[in-house]
């Protein structure tokens, strides 16, 4: 532990994690135990007041149940990792790149709202407006099990504001999502196979205004695979950034290519364009927001692109769960 600093860091947030699992659970336990209490009180005499309180418990009881069940699908190998999201603007130009910037305001708005913490890492500003790219890296509880469900294209149709004739547009753009590697999952790389470019940040103003000079671009040569880091506050801290990312795609890469059961982690790349989208978000004429793997959908859109997500991720992971169930029911 006080050898090596960082993997003490490491041990420690797992600590707090389980120590807070147990908690719940406690805590769960322990309600019950006082609304079953409550029940037989009211067996003997029937008290408005203490029938009021009992209906309350057991909602915010049942609240927290269901909480507990979703965390409880996000058992999978990686699930706990803290995760590197990119979101890429599909064909379309301006309309595709403002649709980007749109969905990166609208995971970290999520990000937000479930407490996790969102680091913007690289951000390629689009010519007239939007974004053509962006990356993040979210921290906290089950990042990566969470967000991998927001992974795919999403496509949005609304009347352009760039359209003089003000006609009906649809724009595409995509989130891809790997798992950040864990200090004991990090593998060495020939120095011999990368190539490092420094470069002056560029960004959109506003909140993705840059705070460094020194941004740091890593290619790796034998696969072209790219990591980029440009919101540090030194070209060593970015680099640093950026090989981390790096490792964790090549680390995909791999686990892509010898091993099928991976299949789970990223899921079936598609082109950003019709067809493949996982969630349709409607503007006009009419406004809603379906997602094609669940069949979940809701008319307010407005709050879903404000980071109103966790029913979307939900019925995913519970959808995926069952199918999972559903496989090994069919194994046996």
């Amino acid at each position: 532990m006080w050898d090596d600093q960082a993997r003490g860091q490491q041990l420690t947030t797992r600590l707090a994690r389980t120590k807070a699992d147990v908690d719940r659970y406690d805590s769960l336990v322990r309600r019950v135990a006082d609304a079953e209490a409550m029940e037989e009180l009211l067996a003997d005499e029937d008290d408005a007041e203490l029938r009021s309180e009992l209906s309350k418990s057991l909602k915010a009881i049942e609240r927290d149940v269901d909480a507990l069940e979703l965390k409880a699908l996000l058992g999978g190998e990686y699930d706990a990792n803290d995760a590197v999201a990119s979101i890429h603007a599909g064909a379309g130009g301006t309309e595709s790149q403002d649709w980007a910037e749109m969905l990166l305001r609208m995971f970290l708005r999520w990000a937000e709202r479930d407490g996790l913490e969102a680091e913007l890492e690289e951000l390629l500003p689009g010519e007239e407006a939007g974004i053509k790219s962006a990356t993040f890296i979210l921290r906290g509880e089950n990042p990566y099990g969470l967000i991998s469900a927001e992974r795919g294209v999403h496509r949005l149709v609304r009347i352009s504001p760039y359209d003089a004739q003000s006609r009906r547009h649809t724009s595409f753009a995509s989130l891809d999502v790997v798992p950040l590697l864990e200090q004991d999952q990090d593998f060495e790389i020939d120095p011999k196979d990368l190539r490092i470019d420094t470069y002056r940040s560029s960004s959109a103003g506003g909140q993705h205004v840059n705070v460094t000079d020194s941004a740091v671009r890593i290619t790796h040569l034998p696969t072209g695979i790219q990591a980029a880091c440009q919101n540090e506050r030194s070209q060593m801290q970015n680099r640093a950034v950026a090989m981390q990312i790096l490792k964790s795609r090549l680390a995909e890469r791999m686990r892509q290519e010898h091993q099928q059961r991976i299949e789970d982690l990223r899921g079936e790349r598609q082109n950003i364009d019709f067809g493949s989208q996982i969630r349709s978000y409607v503007l006009h004429p009419y406004q809603m927001v379906k997602d094609h793997r669940t069949g979940l959908e809701t008319s307010d859109v407005n709050r879903v692109l404000d980071g109103d997500l966790d029913q979307f991720v939900e019925a995913f992971l519970r959808q995926r769960a069952a199918g999972r169930e559903g496989d090994a029911a069919g194994a046996d």
